[in-house]
């Protein structure tokens, strides 16, 4: 744990109760001795404090002090610089910048900044992991019913598919041709077929493999016209991540 017991040696009270700080050097930006969102900027010798925004604290792991970043709270080691701003939220967001699970739906979250909230889903058989901040498959994620991600399906009991091998069975979704379902240990965690194939029933009960459209009765046409060689190379958006933005700072 990185302590700033040097700062907070030349941390000095200013007038009217304000609190005033004597730069260490002419230029750079240092942390305040006990809040995590908040820093000085001292330029020509003279500091001004500095809030980011909320949501955001500062990043104190340059050990030169030249660096000015505010970055998510979960990715800044706040050590003991333990007081925050007041949360500010905004619908689905608990504070203006951060990245927060949805309130009803677990594969959901949201990326808020200043206080607009952009949705994203995890992918089929996943769900958001509010500690690791990743998705993850929905079994493992102790806040998400499997059945709520696996859109209801629920795994055969034990012994009721005589051509699983063991407790791993495979099956067809519903409704959509490219995707299916994977039970193991009586877990359902749903797959996708890559792009161009669909999911083929196999012929022993629990089986199946990705298959040509073609070659699977009733989803010939699932693809219709859709250009597969540029649907396979277009780029996925990345779900979870740190700003990628310049860090935003109240004055």
């Amino acid at each position: 744990m990185r302590t700033y017991f040097v700062i907070a040696a030349i941390l000095i009270a200013g007038t009217n109760g304000q609190e005033s700080f004597k730069c260490p050097d002419d230029f750079g930006f240092y942390p305040h001795h006990i809040s995590c969102d908040k820093y000085w900027k001292c330029d020509n010798n003279v500091a001004e404090l500095k809030t980011c925004g909320n949501g955001l604290a500062f990043d104190a792991s340059d050990n030169k002090f030249l660096t000015e970043n505010c970055d998510y709270l979960h990715n800044v080691d706040c050590g003991e610089r333990t007081q925050l701003e007041p949360p500010v939220g905004t619908p689905h967001c608990a504070r203006l910048y951060g990245i927060f699970p949805d309130e009803k739906k677990c594969d959901v979250f949201w990326n808020c900044w200043n206080g607009e909230a952009s949705r994203y889903q995890c992918s089929p058989g996943l769900a958001y992991d509010r500690e690791a901040r990743v998705c993850m498959w929905a079994d493992q994620v102790p806040e998400c019913r499997n059945e709520e991600v696996a859109g209801g399906f629920t795994c055969p009991a034990a012994g009721e598919v005589s051509g699983a091998s063991g407790s791993f069975s495979r099956h067809a979704h519903p409704e959509d041709c490219r995707k299916y379902y994977i039970c193991l240990e009586g877990i359902a965690r749903e797959y996708g077929c890559p792009i161009g194939t669909v999911f083929k029933i196999g012929d022993a009960d629990g089986s199946g493999a990705c298959e040509d459209p073609e070659d699977v009765p009733g989803c010939e046409d699932y693809y219709g016209d859709l250009d597969l060689n540029q649907a396979a190379l277009k780029p996925r958006p990345t779900t979870v991540g740190g700003p990628t933005r310049p860090s935003p700072i109240q004055e």
